[in-house]
């Protein structure tokens, strides 16, 4: 399968060495890659890892014209106001008959009911296993894996910078010297008071919603009440009474619809959520037929985000 990707940052590479080493067993072959930084580069044959880099295409749309590619991976950055203009693009891939992937939380959170029914009429596949747990298979998981089952809800501790900074304080230092130890493990967004603030997780709740629960929501619509009050003072009291606090992200199905909040949670140390630390994350569902189930990743990083995307490309050639 021929394949474009938008946006070849960390996660671009990363995806592109591990087509590289399984080529092999899954002939994928990137025929084009385009980015704003360092311009846009083709090659029907495959391209290198590091690709001899060309003038910009003058469009997202252009580049996919002129890559010729069966399947588009977005993987621009994320827009947390709008999702755009990664939606645009997975359109456009979509009006060109051609199939997506993405690891852009965006438009899973802002238009996920909308891009699924046009690639529907397009007769295409979309997949974004990537989006909110890097590699974990969760939305492939309940495709694939759980037939029948409706899932009514959800508890996960799914922001790696948060527990980051939770950690540091816990040990007595300060917000901003968490701060800085997320970013030295680059996890944190680039304004890291989006992890802070629960940004990031309400869009990967609203995204969680959207797939497993049909919300047809966003993120500005989950309540949210981030980390940022609180004090390595009143942490260390917590924890003095033998438990712990989590960002956690939660939806519960109601007779009024899905219900979706972010909150800095205070939590026995004995925990489910609690259990995870440092960047690894937590997801726990809800559902009718198998009760409680989860998944976890243990210290995720750029590879296991690939991998998500190159699970999607298989489950996609399996698939059409």
């Amino acid at each position: 399968m021929r394949v474009a990707i938008i946006g070849y940052g960390r996660v671009g590479r990363a995806l592109a060495r591990l087509l590289e080493l399984k080529r092999a067993g899954y002939p994928f072959r990137v025929v084009g890659a385009h980015t704003l930084r360092h311009g846009t580069a083709y090659d029907a044959g495959g391209l290198p890892v590091e690709p001899a880099w060309g003038t910009p295409a003058a469009s997202v749309e252009e580049f996919l014209d002129r890559s010729q590619a069966e399947a588009a991976i977005e993987l621009t950055s994320l827009n947390p106001e709008s999702g755009e203009p990664a939606i645009s693009h997975i359109r456009a891939a979509f009006a060109r008959g051609m199939h997506v992937v993405t690891a852009n939380k965006g438009p899973v959170a802002f238009a996920y009911a909308e891009l699924m029914e046009e690639a529907r009429r397009a007769g295409v596949e979309f997949r974004h296993e990537a989006v909110t747990m890097d590699g974990t298979p969760v939305f492939n998981m309940v495709r694939h894996n759980l037939p029948g089952v409706t899932v009514t809800g959800f508890a996960g501790a799914l922001n790696s910078t948060s527990k980051v900074i939770l950690e540091a304080m816990g040990r007595g230092l300060s917000l901003d010297d968490g701060i800085a130890e997320a970013r030295a493990l680059g996890v944190t967004e680039a304004d890291p008071w989006f992890d802070i603030d629960g940004w990031d997780s309400a869009c990967k709740a609203a995204a969680l919603a959207n797939v497993l629960m049909d919300a047809r929501t966003t993120p500005q619509q989950v309540e949210r009440r981030g980390m940022g009050k609180l004090t390595p003072e009143r942490l260390a009291e917590i924890q003095a009474s033998g438990k712990t606090v989590a960002l956690v992200s939660r939806a519960k199905r109601t007779s009024d619809g899905v219900k979706l909040r972010v909150r800095a949670e205070v939590l026995e140390k004995g925990d489910m959520l609690a259990a995870a630390r440092g960047t690894s994350n937590l997801l726990v569902l809800e559902t009718d037929l198998m009760g409680r189930l989860g998944v976890f990743t243990i210290a995720p990083g750029l590879d296991q985000t690939a991998y998500g995307v190159f699970s999607d490309l298989v489950d996609i050639t399996r698939s059409v």
